[in-house]
């Protein structure tokens, strides 16, 4: 009789088979083989979903969502990283264009869909007011220094930062996502906590056991690794289609965003509809902050190691967007509750992010 496996066979053979198929030539029998490369980027994508949840469940909030967040956006930034030394004219503004469709996707379209999935189920869910007002007060902090006065220094011509100015901005974002972890997991970690039982399951189940849990960790890096790797690769035939139909470059930086994000936008997602919001919002809140307070460090080190000019500042339409997301969220997230229309409103920014980029 075969011992049953503590893991779904599925998540151990999927990223495996995706390494396998990576250091195949599938591209080069055209469309089929791309395609069979974009399922196994979308199987890794659930399998390191389900790794995740695991391990945040052996180490419970908030490191379980801290730790998912550090996982993902290192591997955003191993991937803005790669594509800005081997990318040709216009990776100047990738970096940029990475982070800032990371940040609208997850204010505007991952909150939103949490706060509706959770609105129609539940009618009203309540999250730590505490732990959000922490984080919105640091992601706020980083996203004007690094996205919006750019567009207002003088020491140079353009949206673009001296070397000085990239360096203190840089170690700013460092110290003030610092200062958030410190908060969320030492000094203030029942911040981050659900505001009591919610009365679902899960929240007595028996956590894995250290094995599982280790197991579940190494494949998570395995998935997010495989992942990057086939973004990486997948890169130029996304470029080329955004090209052929059109739009403009910037939605490669959507799209590059988007595969990176979707771990933690499905765990969010299923969180939400467990009526488990805080978990959700700690992903997504964590997540923002994680992926442009490293990012932007990283990319200045890059620029300054290889001298590339980096440019930071958004345009005039992206500040509008951003800053109404911003006061959105703080309208939304400001008394603890939620319900079906806050969703609603951030999805319908989101839609408007999206349909700005095609329609400019």
């Amino acid at each position: 009789m075969l011992k049953k496996l503590p893991l779904p066979l599925w998540t151990i053979a999927l990223p495996i088979l995706a390494w396998v198929a990576y250091f195949l030539p599938l591209q080069s029998i055209g469309g089929f083989g791309t395609a069979l490369l974009v399922m196994f980027l979308i199987g890794s994508v659930l399998a390191a979903v389900h790794h995740a949840e695991v391990v945040a469940h052996k180490v419970g909030e908030p490191f379980g969502t801290l730790l998912l967040a550090l996982a993902v956006t290192t591997i955003e930034v191993a991937l803005i990283v790669s594509l800005m030394l081997t990318g040709g004219p216009g990776t100047e503004e990738l970096a940029r264009d990475t982070v800032f469709a990371a940040v609208m996707i997850i204010l505007t379209g991952m909150i939103g869909i949490c706060l509706l999935v959770g609105g129609v189920k539940f009618k009203q869910q309540e999250f730590s007011l505490d732990g959000v007002k922490a984080a919105l007060v640091a992601l706020t902090a980083i996203l004007v220094l690094s996205l919006i006065l750019p567009n207002y220094t003088t020491s140079m011509v353009g949206p673009s930062y001296t070397t000085a100015q990239l360096i203190f901005v840089a170690i700013i974002s460092l110290i003030l996502y610092g200062a958030f972890v410190l908060i969320q997991a030492v000094r203030h970690r029942d911040f981050f906590l659900p505001p009591g039982d919610d009365g679902n399951e899960e929240v007595h189940a028996a956590p894995p056991t250290k094995s599982v849990a280790l197991s579940s960790g190494l494949l998570l890096l395995v998935c997010l690794g495989i992942v990057v790797l086939l973004a990486k690769a997948l890169a130029p035939d996304i470029e080329n289609a955004v090209v052929n139909a059109g739009a403009p470059k910037s939605l490669v930086g959507v799209i590059i965003a988007g595969v990176v994000l979707l771990p933690e936008g499905l765990a969010a997602y299923r969180a939400a509809r467990k009526n488990r919001l805080q978990t959700s919002l700690n992903l997504a809140l964590g997540s923002a902050l994680a992926s442009i307070g490293l990012t932007i460090p990283a990319v200045a080190i890059v620029s300054i190691i290889t001298g590339m000019t980096i440019t930071l500042g958004i345009d005039t339409k992206s500040m509008v967007l951003l800053l109404l997301s911003q006061f959105t969220i703080m309208l939304s997230l400001g008394s603890g509750r939620t319900n079906v229309l806050q969703g609603v409103v951030l999805l319908t920014i989101f839609a408007a992010y999206l349909f700005t980029i095609i329609a400019p």
